[in-house]
């Protein structure tokens, strides 16, 4: 048999199981599953990406908006069209014919221009409200009250160099009895419900006159003596009635008041003895004024008015750019020597 050759023993072929259809078929629907949640994921993931994008865009729009004083400015109502200068003009107005109505009395006049904005006209400012000038068209209170003295509802002169005061107001104008306070808005209402900080409001600073001891004659017959304080409008009335009293106003000229020894001696000058014998009211007003002695008052909101003699000096607030860029402010320490006795600094 070696020659024989011989086939190789035949080998059965591998029977490999076959396939169960159904974990091929669980398999593809797992694969299918996963590659669906692989989708969403993917596509939550972009979705909340470009969420991101767009809350960070809008918290830029909206700190952007923020800073743009056009775009928030005072209004509180964020459906109001009108511009932040003309919303200021409307509160000026505002104000100040309030204060013409409820608060400013005749006795006060001549009232200082300076008491009407300080005392009157800034409380009688909304709660939730600023009241600015420099952010109104007018800038500046003379211009508004020039305004004012242009439609006859008041009338200002400058009674003492480089100081106006208002010295008459017609009560009767139509812009005045007209005048009402506007009822709240809901919104206005809600933002002062909601907050709980307190409006600061200014302490009210109040120019008054002292009596000499060489003007006790003309102000005794009205029950005043050396030291007495009065308030300008106090020493306009006592004037006026010594005048007519005395008969002391001109017959021919109503404008005019005749000068007698006792005004002689309080208001003019010793070249002026026996040169001037008449002066207009005014001019008379004007010179008892600078004549008294000055006073203040301070009254803090909630306290006692303080009354203190002397004059109150300007307050000097510089501002110097140093090393770095940094701002330095430096105040006059006459401000200190005014805080400093009434317990306030």
């Amino acid at each position: 048999r070696s020659g024989d050759k011989s086939s190789p023993p035949s080998i059965a072929p591998l029977a490999l199981d076959p396939p169960d259809l159904s974990e091929e078929k669980g398999s593809v629907q797992a694969d299918s599953t996963v590659q669906g949640d692989m989708r969403r994921l993917t596509l939550e993931g972009e979705e909340q990406e470009e969420g991101e994008v767009q809350q960070r865009c809008g918290e830029k729009s909206l700190s952007e908006a923020t800073e743009d004083p056009s775009v928030g400015g005072l209004n509180p109502d964020p459906t109001d069209s009108k511009t932040l200068q003309e919303q200021m003009d409307e509160l000026l107005q505002r104000c100040f014919l309030r204060a013409l109505k409820y608060r400013v009395k005749k006795a006060d006049l001549p009232l200082l221009t300076s008491t009407l904005l300080g005392s009157h006209m800034f409380s009688c400012c909304p709660e939730g409200r600023q009241l600015d000038i420099k952010k109104s068209s007018y800038k500046k209170l003379s211009k508004f009250l020039q305004h004012m003295q242009q439609e006859q509802i008041i009338q200002v002169q400058e009674l003492s160099k480089g100081v106006e005061s208002v010295v008459a107001v017609d009560w009767k104008h139509p812009r005045i009895t007209s005048f009402v306070i506007p009822e709240p808005s809901p919104t206005s209402q809600t933002i002062q419900e909601g907050s709980r900080e307190q409006p600061y409001h200014p302490p009210d600073i109040k120019s008054l006159y002292c009596v000499p001891a060489s003007m006790t004659l003309l102000f005794q017959e009205s029950g005043h003596k050396k030291g007495s304080i009065l308030e300008g409008s106090e020493v306009r009335t006592i004037v006026i009635n010594y005048a007519k009293k005395n008969d002391l106003v001109d017959a021919d000229n109503k404008n005019l008041v005749k000068l007698d020894p006792i005004l002689c001696d309080c208001i003019l000058e010793k070249g002026e003895q026996h040169t001037v014998m008449k002066l207009p009211w005014d001019s008379l007003l004007n010179r008892c004024l600078e004549k008294l002695q000055p006073a203040y008052q301070v009254t803090f909101p909630g306290q006692e008015p303080i009354v203190k003699k002397g004059k109150i000096c300007p307050i000097d607030i510089t501002l110097a750019q140093r090393a770095s860029n940094k701002k330095n402010y430096g105040m006059d320490f006459q401000l200190l020597l005014i805080l400093l006795p009434l317990g306030h600094c």
